[in-house]
């Protein structure tokens, strides 16, 4: 049985989408980053954390952890504390290019693989009409860089580069090649 580290419904259709039986068991451990993890560890070493917490509970089951972190010059930009921290952060992303990284982690019993996937996100300069329309949707406070690129932030995006779902939290097709070499 597969078991899913997470209560993101972005993660659980993503799944779902390609087919996959599941079954739900968020981690609610504290995350803990350390400041020297360059983005793309801090998203592995996150996915990492949240598979360990889960695992112990299902010992002969397969335990998926993942989380994703959005960074511009290297400065990871999680989820926004308040209307005036996601108001800075897509005033900093205006017309500018950023990363996406999705850190996944796969355990059964003492079998683990991680890896993670990157995606570069270039946004469409707008300015702060666009910013207050799409803070007074409410989407942008549960997401990490104040937007949904499956949701109304998809306006602000120019242009991806690499897989589009991991930008939504779960890079489907690198995990369906790791699932089936790992069991």
């Amino acid at each position: 049985m597969l078991i899913l580290a997470s209560a993101s419904p972005r993660r659980k259709e993503l799944l779902s989408q390609i087919g996959l039986s599941f079954t739900v068991h968020p981690a609610r451990g504290k995350e803990i980053l350390c400041p020297e993890w360059e983005p793309a560890q801090a998203a592995e070493q996150l996915a990492i954390q949240k598979a360990e917490e889960v695992a112990p509970f299902y010992p002969a089951d397969t335990v998926i952890g993942a989380d994703t972190l959005v960074a511009w010059n290297h400065v990871i930009l999680g989820k926004p504390a308040d209307a005036a921290d996601a108001r800075r952060m897509l005033e900093m992303l205006s017309g500018q290019r950023h990363h996406v990284y999705t850190g996944v982690c796969i355990i059964q019993g003492t079998k683990k693989k991680s890896f993670v996937e990157s995606t570069q996100v270039t946004f469409y300069p707008y300015g702060k009409e666009t910013i207050e329309w799409y803070l007074k949707t409410g989407e942008p406070f549960d997401k990490a860089g104040a937007y949904g690129i499956q949701g109304k932030g998809t306006v602000l995006v120019e242009k991806i580069n690499g897989d589009y779902n991991t930008v939504v939290g779960l890079p489907v097709a690198r995990l369906w090649r790791e699932l089936t070499a790992f069991l």
